[in-house]
Formats: C-alpha cells, sequence, structure tokens
C-alpha cells in the first residue's frame, strides 16, 4: 500500500495512459496492465499495476489494484522466468490461451521496465 501526498500521477487507465494533477475533475476508470508513477516534487516512483479500478477525486486518487509491485520490490530473476514461459507459450500456441499467455507477457515485460527504474535510481 502506497498513502502520500503526490504531486501527479500517471495512470494506465482503461482507455490509456492519463495524468491526473490536484483539482482534476472527478472520474472513476477501470486499470490495465501497466507502470503507473507518482511524483513527489521532483522524484518520480514507479509500480507496475495490473487489473483493477481507479477513482480520482479533487483531493485524492484512490487505486484498487489486482497486482501492484513497487519498482524495488519486483524480482527480476522472476520476471524473466515469467516473460521466457509466456514467449515459449506464444512461440508454439497449441492448447493454450493465447490471450492469456500475451497478457501474462505484458505483465512481464512491465515489471522489468518498472524494475530499471529502481536500478537506475541507485
Amino acid at each position: 500500500m502506497v498513502r502520500e501526498d503526490v504531486d501527479e500521477v500517471e495512470l494506465p487507465g482503461s482507455e490509456g495512459y492519463f495524468g491526473v494533477l490536484p483539482g482534476h475533475t472527478p472520474l472513476l476508470s477501470m486499470l490495465k496492465v501497466g507502470e503507473l508513477w507518482y511524483r513527489v516534487g521532483q522524484e518520480k516512483r514507479h509500480l507496475a499495476v495490473a487489473g483493477g479500478f481507479v477513482e480520482v477525486l479533487p483531493d485524492r486518487v484512490t487505486v484498487l489494484a489486482d497486482i501492484g509491485e513497487r519498482a524495488e520490490d519486483i524480482d527480476l530473476a522472476r520476471a524473466e522466468a515469467a516473460k521466457r514461459r509466456a514467449e515459449e507459450r506464444l512461440a508454439k500456441p497449441v492448447d493454450i490461451d493465447v490471450e492469456r499467455a500475451r497478457i501474462a507477457l505484458l505483465k512481464a515485460l512491465i515489471r522489468l521496465q518498472v524494475a530499471a527504474h529502481a536500478r537506475t535510481r541507485v
């Protein structure tokens, strides 16, 4: 769980990425697999998210995600292994749920992308 006063948020909404600043018009959106970042001052913090909902109010953003991982908490070896498994399944799409494999690949790629932010900050 993240509970912080932030200056800006960008989220992967169901219709694409969107940014939120203080005073934003209220809205509800579904979340898709993607990278969520928020800014506190000049520092951006990144999370991998998948599924769920976001509620935006003028003074608050509430994210209820099925999956949410901070960049520094992502296990790179596990994400790489998940990526390889999904790629192998998609390379031989026999008796598999192709959409499920595609989403698994997307989740692994987003985790790797988000984890790269943690490595560049250190």
